[in-house]
């Protein structure tokens, strides 16, 4: 099986291209930045597909900077929008299969209780919407497709929270952080292994197709994540000390996209289905600082 991956410079993209030489998944797995493959460009598009002949295209390409994407609406929706529908485009005229990741933002963190694939989204900020945006262009243009919405993503490439906390951590002696978020942190190479087991298995099981939801498998807010941050830091010799955290709420560490509350997502319908294991994230963790030292 031959799998393309676009952002493969990502912090997923990365993983994938470093699980797919695990001979467990007899898998080859072409990877392109953006440099290579622009996927806002339906040529670029057309052109990279046409010559590498996947079995199946996973899109771990996205514009992720939400705080940005207030300012730069268009190449946000460009990136999360019209690239993932040119790619599905494309892909249902060859006939193949598409795996594209989205996002907790989707919804807006005023429910009670974890969100299932069934609960309407509703995001708040221009990130969210361009990543629902790009679902539902994935769905209209490509029956093929499996849709994995993630949250609080980090791992060993790329920019993520955990390696803002640990530079922050060596800088001050201590730190504010918002503590009435609450999600479930997601290793990025879980995320990885995950969408390299639904490829697979595409071949001898084609009936499942749509929207699951991947994330760690103990929610806990940011304030949470960043006392285990650096005590698991301070314990893999990567901090001498760890800071003091206090922790604050929304209101007091005001951005200029509104995050929501809650991104706890409910797994249910992936492990069922796939059999798959939630993020063992607190392992993960120690795997980045391992890989750090």
């Amino acid at each position: 099986m031959k799998i393309l991956v676009t952002g493969a410079n990502g912090q997923v993209g990365s993983e994938l291209l470093q699980a797919a030489l695990a001979i467990k998944y007899n898998v080859e797995v072409v990877g392109y930045g953006r440099s290579l493959l622009d996927i806002t460009d339906i040529d670029q598009v057309k052109s990279i597909l046409a010559k590498e002949k996947p079995n199946v295209v996973i899109n771990a390409a996205a514009y992720t900077a939400v705080d940005k994407a207030e300012e730069e609406i268009n190449l946000a929706y460009a990136i999360n929008e019209k690239g993932p529908e040119n790619l599905a485009s494309f892909c249902n005229e060859l006939s193949i299969p598409l795996l594209h990741i989205s996002t907790d933002y989707v919804f807006d963190g005023s429910k009670i209780g974890a969100y299932a694939e069934t609960d309407v989204p509703n995001p708040t900020g221009i990130y969210g919407k361009s990543k629902l945006a790009g679902e539902q262009a994935v769905i209209k243009n490509h029956p093929l497709h499996y849709i994995l919405r993630v949250a609080w993503v980090f791992g060993e490439f790329g920019n993520n929270f955990v390696k803002t906390m640990v530079r922050l951590g060596k800088e001050r002696e201590q730190l504010r952080v918002v503590a009435d978020q609450k999600g479930a942190p997601t290793y990025a190479k879980d995320i990885a292994e995950t969408l390299l087991k639904l490829a697979v298995q595409i071949n001898s099981q084609t009936s499942n197709w749509g929207i699951y939801h991947y994330c760690g498998d103990t929610p806990i807010s940011w304030h949470g994540f960043a006392q285990i941050i650096f005590e698991q830091a301070k314990q893999n010799n990567i901090l001498t000390s760890t800071p003091k955290v206090l922790a604050i709420t929304t209101k007091e560490y005001p951005t200029p996209a509104e995050r929501p509350l809650n991104s706890i997502l409910n797994c249910d319908k992936i492990t069922q289905t796939f059999k798959l294991d939630l993020s063992n994230w607190q392992a993960g963790l120690g795997n980045v600082f391992n890989a750090w030292k």
